[in-house]
């Protein structure tokens, strides 16, 4: 078994670091949860309530979108900003309609390029940065939104599994 450790990465202040490592973890089991997935798989709806699997994903970049603004802009995105990632950001109704027709490699770009962006970003701060209360929002620090990040994508991640388990049968 390979050992797990949860250390500071090379070029990351030591606590930013192992986050890093967290995030990295966290983004890849939920990349293998969708591994192979059809455009139809990705857009499937469960029933009537469910979020597809393809809005989870678009879910998860426009999540960490919004804390990148948050946190390394110091700022809250403008309605502007936020109006063509609402469907995935809100999900329900508006991400069951507009949140559709992106094949899995397409998803996949969008996510690693926010995460590029998200590692990039982390790389120019220190641990006193990670601490410190935002300036958009003095009740969390960006150890808090950041640690929200992975959360939200685990906890989506378990949501993907249950519905992969659950589409329709591929035809023979």
């Amino acid at each position: 078994m390979t050992a797990r450790h949860i250390v500071p990465l090379p070029g990351y202040a030591p606590t930013i670091g192992r986050l890093v490592g967290m995030l990295t973890y966290a983004r890849h089991t939920l990349l293998s949860t969708v591994d192979g997935l059809t455009t139809a798989e990705l857009d499937h709806l469960h029933d009537a309530d469910a979020n597809s699997i393809g809005a989870l994903l678009a879910h998860a970049a426009a999540v960490e979108w919004w804390y990148q603004v948050l946190t390394f802009e110091g700022r809250r995105a403008t309605a502007e900003e936020e109006a063509p990632r609402l469907p995935a950001l809100d999900l329900g109704e508006p991400g069951r309609r507009a949140v559709r027709g992106r094949p899995l490699a397409e998803r996949l770009d969008e996510l690693a390029a926010v995460r590029a962006t998200t590692l990039a970003a982390l790389a120019e701060r220190d641990d006193a940065w990670l601490e410190a209360p935002l300036a958009a929002d003095p009740t969390m620090n960006a150890h808090w939104a950041w640690f929200h990040v992975a959360e939200d994508e685990i906890s989506h991640r378990g949501q993907i599994l249950w519905l992969r388990k659950r589409l329709p049968a591929r035809p023979a």
